[in-house]
């Protein structure tokens, strides 16, 4: 897989996330930790996402 479908793959869990995060905050009686682990995975996709940008940035 190329450095760049990887960035798609990840921008796109990323998207979801924040989706599923949405949700969550608008349901009555949401549970704050699983929010709180949600949101921290979409933290991380966006870490990596933008390392793996800098190693395209960083390769041209």
């Amino acid at each position: 897989m190329s450095l760049d479908a990887h960035i798609v793959e990840l921008t796109d869990k990323h998207r979801e996330l924040d989706r599923r995060i949405e949700k969550e905050e608008t349901q009555p009686g949401s549970d704050e930790l699983s929010i709180h682990e949600l949101k921290k995975q979409k933290l991380q996709l966006k870490d990596k996402m933008e390392k793996l940008k800098s190693t395209v940035s960083a390769a041209e």
